[in-house]
């Protein structure tokens, strides 16, 4: 994995980690982003906005989710499928 998969892991896990679970469905992590629906992920040149994780990654997770790990492995797997990252 490249630095930038990384970071954006790491900030995924920091972000999401503060939700409560079961979540249910995305909504429910609303409470957990520190900007609400304008929250953006960066690292190094890589920049993704919360609601690119529900449009355009939306097809690679699967609700509900009992940790924020299993969520983060979900959003990182779409990120790759996509080319994200080289």
């Amino acid at each position: 994995m490249t630095d930038d998969a990384d970071q954006l892991r790491a900030e995924l896990e920091r972000v999401f980690g503060r939700a409560e679970y079961p979540v249910e469905e995305p909504m429910d992590l609303v409470p957990a982003l520190p900007d609400g629906p304008g929250t953006t992920f960066d690292a190094g040149e890589v920049s993704v906005g919360v609601l690119e994780l529900g449009g355009t990654y939306a097809e690679y997770q699967t609700y509900p989710y009992e940790t924020a790990d299993a969520l983060v492995a979900d959003l990182m797997e779409g990120f790759r499928a996509e080319g994200l990252f080289e």
